[in-house]
């Protein structure tokens, strides 16, 4: 199975190094290129890639600032000639962080990681516009960076224009509304429970009746959510209750 990459960098040499870099390895194929955040936002939505060879320092916003701008995330392998990024590459998760000029054998080594992923989180997409539990998305909330994945989000929650993000101990938010994430979730693993709130459906631990012809949710790690009354009827259906 092909894996589709698309390689993010602002200099054109040293995108032209790692294409010839990556014919030793026929399963990775290049469907395009990059050259900064605005252009590469445009080809990830564009040509749906699973994996980014990313560069972190361009002009403009860096590839932190640009993976914000995503709401799914392909796997990300950092390219980069500054080597104080490496630690923060890890801290969000990456999949792995090569220093330029690129070795091969460190090359080498990352597409083991990949293939290793790969086999890990094999998954039929009944439409790949909609955002499971296996997909992941990236979270900068000032100098903090993180890929989460949606398994571990037990918990969306409405702020203005923004949306607080749930999940182990932190609520960083993003920018992106409720609406738009609704959007996007897959309605079987996620739910609009009401104008405030999306719940992640497996972690539900409880379920309560509760004013008004509404229920409430007792979640994992002990925190309640109402589901109004509206969406009460649609939650029951849908849970078969």
């Amino acid at each position: 199975m092909l894996i589709k990459a698309l390689i993010i960098d602002d200099e054109r040499p040293a995108r032209a190094e790692l294409k010839k870099l990556l014919h030793d390895f026929p399963a990775i194929e290049i469907v395009g290129e990059a050259q900064n955040s605005k252009e590469a936002v445009e080809k990830i939505n564009e040509l749906d890639p699973d994996l980014i060879f990313l560069d972190i320092q361009m002009p403009g916003k860096n590839g932190f600032e640009m993976l914000s701008e995503l709401v799914q995330t392909p796997k990300v392998i950092f390219t980069t000639a500054y080597d104080e990024y490496a630690l923060k590459a890890f801290e969000v998760n990456a999949l792995d962080y090569l220093q330029k000029p690129i070795e091969s054998k460190r090359l080498e080594e990352a597409m083991r990681k990949l293939e290793q992923s790969q086999s890990s989180n094999k998954e039929t997409r009944i439409d790949k516009n909609l955002l499971t539990d296996k997909d992941q998305f990236f979270v900068k909330d000032g100098e903090k960076c993180w890929f989460v994945k949606l398994a571990d989000v037990r918990l969306f929650e409405s702020a203005g224009n923004y949306a607080k993000v749930y999940f182990e101990n932190q609520k960083p938010l993003i920018l992106k509304s409720l609406n738009a994430l609704e959007e996007r979730l897959d309605e079987r693993f996620f739910f609009r429970v009401n104008r405030k709130h999306i719940v992640n459906l497996k972690w539900i631990e409880k379920i309560e009746p509760y004013f008004n012809g509404g229920l409430l949710l007792e979640l994992r790690d002990g925190e309640k959510v109402e589901v109004s009354r509206r969406q009460s009827v649609k939650f029951k259906e849908m849970m078969s209750l």
